[in-house]
């Protein structure tokens, strides 16, 4: 219906009056000045030409409200008043009405275009796959945010997990806006800015939990909740059509390790004032009833210290703050040292004891160094390398190139992590080298040597029972879990048609009374990041490194005669990953002769010469055909032409 009213309304006038604001915005441009004004009337031409399935948010602060005054005495008046009138028209035949709506909404933009506002909720990275070579993380595309940069009022930040802050350096090298956050999680932050020296071009604004900023038209909010790190909170965004509460990754914890537990009371009070929309956390909806208390794994340590007569090595996520403060204190009690290792542990230990998150036992830490002088009784390791990282401390120990530390028969190495979907593999090869060591490996979940950070589904309905909210997006989880939270959310009585599930990119729209996936997108997509380089590496690139990578590559250089074009000698074929050289004599010999016949089958006059991209293409279709004909593979092929 949408596409049959768009082509009805531009048949029937709409092109017209687009093509009308088009010519408004370019006499507005022509004077500088009004480019502003003319960007708005462009923008009006759009929305003019294809009005139906759009909707028009309303916003903006005292700037935006003096444009709109200008706007009006300028050219809006009028622009209003035609849209009014053809409004009437339409809905006096009864059959226009659905055009004559249309003109009603097109006039009040008229009438009023600036002040549309946008605020930014966390920031996050994704690690690559095993398919993507030489890439060193993912961050999301945010062109959209590029573009309407001049609208952003304030990036706010859940907490201080990578997949929420890991894109943030990387995004405020293109746009520079406010970042809100708990002190933690700024302290983390800062970390960041400060390796990418963006520090002092960064407003970086620390709000305690219970507070609430005003960020042009929106009020947020920070709401404690708890999680696998430190100072992790909600939001409730407060805003003129009603409140959106927005979990971040969160539990219901009953007994946390900083005696902080989530704040229950004020997610009840926001469901009685009416939440328009809850987006919640979907991580964990598929396991039925609680998420454990962090303080079970507390236990877990102390029984696996106790008695222990060897070295103790853990390794957990370096942002569980939490569990290693649990560690300390499990080696303070039973009289061990314990020395840290891993960049990331040890930028993790230096914030949170600066900040007051973590405290050390008296005489409990040491440097890695001193360790070794004390009986292996009294030593406590923590590292990183919980999910197998190649270059992590726990990996290097494994595989023998730590400096520091290496294991030993007898040593108890405890994994207090369950490896993260993807990364089964490679946290198998490193426990089962551990074990080559004559290591004791503890890692089975079923000892409590971890627990997850996030709701199980009682705790979600908790939330979706203290909310009440009218209409509710699920968050954070593969499509899967998304859908089960959907069937969840049903079960405790909510409409389905309340419910929606949008793709990345996709677009949500809300009014007070109303939800729907917009028929609109925006860009969205996955940047790569490969050392300096953000966005350069697209997928031409990584399909050739995913080729070399498989089947190797068949350098042919052709020494050519810059005067005749001639052959100078045999080409030489250099091989990478392909085949070992010394043993494939004969193929070598072949690739030669192959590549020689193609060459001379490329023919040019004796004045230029053969052209050296067809002679290159003809090497490379004759070398590539006969490798596959001959050993079933299809390595890359690259002909270089050198001529002297």
């Amino acid at each position: 219906m949408r596409v049959l009213g768009n082509i009805l309304w531009i048949i029937l006038g709409g092109l017209a009056i687009a093509i009308g604001w088009a010519v408004v915005g370019l006499i507005l441009c022509i004077s500088i000045t009004g480019i502003p004004f003319g960007l708005q009337a462009f923008k009006m031409a759009g929305l003019t030409l294809t009005p139906f399935g759009k909707t028009v948010q309303y916003g903006g602060g005292v700037g935006s409200a003096l444009a709109n005054i200008l706007w009006v005495v300028l050219v809006g008046w009028w622009m209003a008043f035609g849209y009014l009138g053809a409004g009437m028209l339409n809905c006096i035949t009864i059959i226009g009405i659905p055009f004559g709506l249309q003109s009603f909404k097109m006039a009040k933009l008229a009438l009023w275009p600036f002040g549309a506002e946008i605020i930014v909720v966390d920031c996050g990275m994704a690690f690559p796959g095993d398919d993507m070579y030489g890439i060193d993380c993912v961050i999301p595309d945010v062109s959209y945010l590029i573009k309407n940069k001049s609208r952003i009022r304030g990036l706010f930040i859940t907490h201080g997990h990578e997949d929420h802050i890991g894109a943030i350096p990387y995004v405020l090298k293109q746009i520079n806006m406010p970042i809100y956050c708990t002190r933690f999680t700024a302290g983390l932050i800062k970390l960041k800015l400060e390796e990418h020296q963006l520090v002092k071009s960064t407003k970086l604004i620390t709000v305690e939990a219970g507070k609430s900023v005003r960020a042009g038209k929106f009020t947020v909010e920070f709401i404690h909740v708890n999680h696998s790190i430190a100072d992790s909170v909600a939001f409730a965004i407060h805003t003129k059509m009603g409140t959106i509460v927005h979990t971040g990754d969160f539990k219901i914890d009953s007994t946390p390790i900083d005696g902080e537990v989530i704040d229950l009371a004020r997610l009840g009070e926001l469901g009685k004032e009416g939440v328009l929309c809850l987006c919640a956390d979907s991580t964990n909806v598929e396991r039925p009833g609680f998420t454990p208390s962090e303080k079970v794994v507390g236990a877990t340590f102390m029984r696996q210290f106790q008695n222990c007569d060897e070295r103790i090595i853990v390794t957990t996520f370096a942002s569980n703050v939490h569990r290693v403060q649990q560690v300390l204190d499990a080696a303070a009690q039973c009289g061990r040292k314990v020395a840290v290792t891993g960049r990331s542990m040890e930028n993790m230990m230096k914030v949170s004891t600066e900040l007051g998150y973590m405290k050390v036992p008296k005489n409990t830490l040491v440097d890695i160094n001193k360790l070794k002088g004390l009986p292996k009784n009294k030593q406590v390791i923590v590292t990183t390398g919980s999910q197998g990282e190649e270059m992590s401390a726990l990996y290097r120990m494994a595989f023998s190139t730590h400096k520091q530390v290496e294991i030993g028969a007898g040593d108890k190495v405890i994994l207090s992590a369950s490896a993260v979907p993807g990364n089964e593999v490679t946290v198998g090869r490193v426990i089962n080298e551990l074990f080559r060591k004559g290591a004791t490996v503890v890692y089975d979940r079923a000892d409590m040597l971890h627990v997850s950070g996030h709701a199980c589904q009682e705790e979600l309905k908790i939330i979706h029972a203290l909310t009440k909210p009218r209409f509710f997006v699920p968050l954070h989880g593969e499509q899967r879990m998304l859908q089960i939270h959907c069937q969840l959310a049903q079960q405790m009585g909510m409409d389905r048609n309340h419910i929606a599930i949008a793709d990345n990119g996709g677009v949500i729209e809300i009014t007070g009374k109303s939800m729907k996936l917009s028929a609109n997108s925006v860009p969205a997509g996955e940047v790569y990041v490969d050392g300096s380089g953000v966005g350069d590496v697209g997928a031409v690139v990584m399909r050739d490194r995913k080729r070399l990578a498989e089947d190797g590559m068949v350098v042919v250089v052709l020494p050519i005669a810059t005067q005749d074009g001639a052959l100078l000698s045999p080409p030489e074929i250099i091989t990478r990953g392909f085949i070992y050289v010394k043993e494939s004599g004969d193929l070598m010999k072949e690739l030669q002769n192959v590549a020689m016949n193609a060459a001379d089958s490329v023919t040019g006059s004796r004045k230029r010469g053969r052209d050296d991209g067809e002679l290159r293409g003809a090497v490379k279709s004759a070398v590539s055909s006969y490798l596959f004909k001959n050993t079933k593979r299809s390595p890359m092929v690259i002909p270089v032409v050198t001529r002297l």
